[in-house]
């Protein structure tokens, strides 16, 4: 190790130590190589420690890490692959302020995102839906917070955050079409023309579409988001707001904001699920992102509500609401493979030049398509039983 003290480019003089750490990990007979930089900051504003790490960036790909060396230690130990990791719980308690609270759910969105990466780059689809879902998350915690993040600064980040999920989205949609309904079809016998050759063309495609995840994955840019997004997190312009208004809302305690979230949120699902079956594909989506929202808003604000009533109640709030978005996400992957269907359909492969394959590849699209369509009444059912069930749930904040 090589502690040094730096002093940062700017007015205030802020002190910051840098170390930097290189060598190996070992656990009995196996070892890893160690190369970390380590920034801390003794005096001044932590911003002037970001200012620092982007240079650094700028000249080393110096990358975010997310696990210790222990936790490196006992992965070797193990012979562990890295695999995907799921959202960690938020420990915040009801006396927290908005800003501690909102930068305590953003921390953990960011780890769980970066530590999905190593998942990701081998090509394990969970590592590329866990990363979506702590993507998910962060918008969704910044949609509960939205009234203190109003600043250009923020939306820039919103556009990133964008960039990276919509990278992400293809392996992921088409991994799940394969999966539950392409494969399955294909094994069935008899299995009719073309099955075969589209199931291989879409695994072609899924395999391209996980070359594309990895890339961004792996680039600078992606990098940088997750710099930036630490960054954001900890001394982004929201934080030094001098807005009055903005100012108060940071500093107000979290269980308030949170009853008046989770109770606006709730109503507003209530009321899309009593006419749920009336609602057309684009409508049950919409309906779909506010169960999800609202179970990720309990999540988070499980620890503003401390006692074991409402840990009981959360906890029947929490899994009624997860039957019901999981009813709902069976009929939004109906409308995506059906889109899926229309756009193979529809392609003039390079591929596949004879008419004979195309007609084949067609025929099976439309089986697709119509087995998914025979779905749709009785997952419909699905989610009004869920519904109901959901809807007799007690509210956990009150």
């Amino acid at each position: 190790m090589c502690p040094q003290r730096v002093g940062a480019p700017n007015r205030r003089q802020a002190e910051i130590e840098l170390t930097v750490d290189k060598g190996k990990v070992e656990a009995g007979r196996q070892s890893a190589p160690l190369c970390e930089l380590e920034l801390e900051l003794k005096r001044g504003e932590s911003a002037e420690l970001f200012k620092l790490a982007r240079v650094l960036a700028e000249e080393v790909p110096v990358q975010l890490t997310v696990k210790s060396k222990a936790e490196r230690g006992y992965a070797l130990i193990a012979g562990e692959e890295p695999g995907a990791v799921k959202a960690a719980p938020v420990a915040l308690t009801p006396d927290w302020s908005r800003q501690a609270a909102f930068q305590a759910i953003a921390r953990a969105c960011l780890r769980q995102l970066v530590a999905n990466k190593p998942a990701t780059l081998r090509g394990d689809p969970e590592g590329v839906h866990q990363m979506r879902v702590a993507l998910r998350r962060l918008r969704a915690a910044i949609s509960l917070f939205a009234d203190m993040l109003r600043d250009p600064q923020t939306e820039e980040m919103k556009t990133q955050f964008k960039w990276i999920t919509q990278e992400l989205g293809p392996a992921r949609e088409l991994h799940v079409f394969i999966s539950r309904v392409v494969r399955p079809l294909a094994h069935g016998k008899p299995n009719g023309p073309g099955v075969a050759v589209l199931a291989k063309d879409l695994q072609q495609r899924r395999e391209e579409a996980f070359a594309c995840a990895c890339t961004a994955v792996e680039s600078t840019r992606f990098r940088r988001l997750v710099l930036d997004t630490a960054c954001w997190i900890e001394a982004g312009d929201w934080t030094r707001n001098p807005d009055d208004l903005t100012r108060m809302l940071r500093e107000q305690p979290i269980v308030g904001t949170a009853a008046d979230e989770l109770r606006r949120r709730w109503k507003k699902l209530l009321k899309a699920g009593a006419q749920l079956r009336e609602l057309d594909p684009q409508r049950r989506h919409k309906m779909r992102l506010q169960a999800k929202n609202l179970r990720y808003a309990s999540e988070f604000f499980a620890g503003a509500f401390p006692g074991k009533k409402a840990a009981r109640r959360r906890q029947r709030f929490v899994a009624g609401l997860e039957k019901l978005q999981d009813a709902l996400g069976e009929l939004n992957d109906i409308a995506v493979h059906a889109g899926l269907t229309e756009r193979i359909v529809d392609a003039q492969d390079a591929r596949d030049k004879r008419r004979e394959g195309r007609a084949k590849k067609a025929f099976a699209a439309g089986r697709l398509s119509g087995h998914e369509e025979a779905r749709i009444a009785s997952v419909l059912k699905d989610a009004e039983r869920a519904y109901g069930g959901f809807s007799k749930a007690k509210p956990f904040w009150s």
